[in-house]
């Protein structure tokens, strides 16, 4: 506790936010981060993990309670519920934070939320945990990799058994690499000159293979908005396979560029870098919440050469039929190849979703083909590993629209080319050490 701030009265709220309310993790950590930024980085860091963990590790933390306690979690209290998930957690995952300290903070915030009367439930279950913990087994999928079963199934049949493991275990936070994946804007500052400004505040940066010399991993910063390559707009958080897309991109000076879900507008902005103040890229997006967020990254970067907008990408804008070079159609997704930095989207999501939203993406790229020129690069990509929003959309794309496949293999940086597949790649994040992601690129078939 610091000046009267309890972290795991912090993680409880948020928790009982995300699990009880459907907030989503991202955004509602996000928010408490900013509002206790006053607090030591340690204890920020302790949130994150409490928070991203007990919702990561969702389905072995109830497995374990149900196991040791005589009334079902689906009959507790959403706020006992709650507790006894975020303190399971750091009973089965934190090996530093003592049983004891655990069980009596636990206790502690059971009275203090006026569950004065379960305290002492609060406190079996929790030492029961304690001393059982060795004897529970995680052999299923769904409990071995908190991964719905229905999921682990459906890689296990598109990719096989020793792939769909290799792809659950790489998503588990514990098997994510250390730091943050930043993009450096070249066109601002060389790639020594941001490196050295990083380094003169301590953060630690480390070049990853497959960026071309712009992507990096950072870590050892306490607050990213703190340090002066990013208030000079030296650099953008991207993940190795976002980049991706604006390499295989690759526009020419003067080019005008479409991106139809662009929020927050990384991808824009690396397009952007790529021109060099020169051509457009048209940044849009659903709300004018996310176009003002692509706004402010733009303001950061100093791009002037970057219009965000506000429209809905399933509806045809005849004002710009005909006139992009390029169109990014990065589109919604069931977002499972970035599970490991998003671990709610499977409580959230069905397996029924699946279809619906790869319907919604064909709809989405008969819009994207009708903004292109002549010859002009489609690049349909998502943050999914899921054959049916994927190959197969890429596939219907070929086929039902004026589109002609453009092979990967010369687009994309080296260690990337050997698993392109004609104008497809699909990245799993066991075999590329990034975030899972698809690109399927096209050109438009001449008049």
């Amino acid at each position: 506790m610091i000046n009267g701030t309890n972290t795991r009265e912090i993680v409880l709220d948020l928790l009982v936010e995300v699990l009880e309310k459907g907030a989503f993790s991202h955004i509602v950590l996000r928010q408490a981060l900013d509002k206790y930024g006053y607090l030591p980085r340690q204890d920020r860091a302790f949130i994150t993990r409490m928070t991203e963990g007990t919702i990561e590790y969702l389905p072995r933390l109830d497995y374990a309670i149900d196991r040791v306690s005589k009334v079902k979690k689906t009959k507790m209290k959403p706020v006992v519920r709650t507790l006894l998930r975020m303190s399971a957690y750091q009973i089965l995952f934190m090996e530093r934070v003592p049983d004891s300290a655990v069980v009596n903070e636990a206790v502690k915030l059971a009275k203090k939320r006026g569950f004065l009367g379960l305290s002492g439930f609060v406190n079996g279950v929790l030492r029961t945990l304690s001393r059982e913990k060795g004897k529970l087994s995680f052999d299923t999928p769904e409990l071995c990799y908190a991964l719905p079963q229905w999921i682990f199934s459906m890689w296990e049949r598109d990719y096989g058994r020793e792939t769909a493991e290799e792809t659950a275990k790489a998503l588990l936070s514990e098997n994510r690499r250390d730091g943050l994946t930043v993009r450096f804007n070249l066109s601002k500052a060389s790639a020594e000159t941001i490196c050295k400004s990083l380094e003169k505040q301590g953060i630690t940066v480390h070049v990853l293979d497959g960026g071309n010399g712009a992507v990096y991993q950072i870590s050892g910063y306490d607050s990213l908005e703190q340090t002066e390559a990013f208030q000079k707009g030296f650099f953008v958080v991207q993940d190795l396979s976002s980049y991706l897309v604006g390499a295989v991109a690759s526009p020419k000076k003067g080019d005008f560029v479409l991106d139809l879900c662009s929020a927050p507008g990384g991808k824009a902005l690396h397009i952007a870098d790529l021109l060099g103040g020169t051509g457009l890229v048209e940044a849009r997006d659903l709300t004018e919440a996310k176009v003002a967020l692509i706004e402010e990254n733009a303001a950061r970067c100093g791009f002037s050469n970057i219009r965000a907008r506000a429209w809905d990408a399933s509806v045809f804008d005849g004002t710009l039929e005909g006139k992009a070079d390029i169109v990014l159609a990065d589109l919604p997704c069931s977002g499972l190849g970035i599970l490991g930095r998003k671990p709610d989207i499977k409580l959230r999501l069905r397996e029924e979703d699946l279809s619906v939203l790869a319907e919604l993406q064909r709809k989405f790229l008969s819009v994207a083909c009708r903004y292109l020129k002549p010859s002009g690069l489609l690049l349909y990509s998502t943050c999914t590993v899921e054959k049916m929003e994927n190959e197969e959309n890429a596939v219907w794309a070929k086929e039902a629209l004026p589109l002609e496949a453009v092979p990967l293999s010369l687009r994309v940086p080296g260690k990337f080319r050997k698993d392109c597949e004609g104008n497809q790649l699909l990245i799993l994040p066991g075999r590329h050490g990034c975030d899972g992601f698809f690109i399927a690129a096209f050109c438009k078939k001449p008049a």
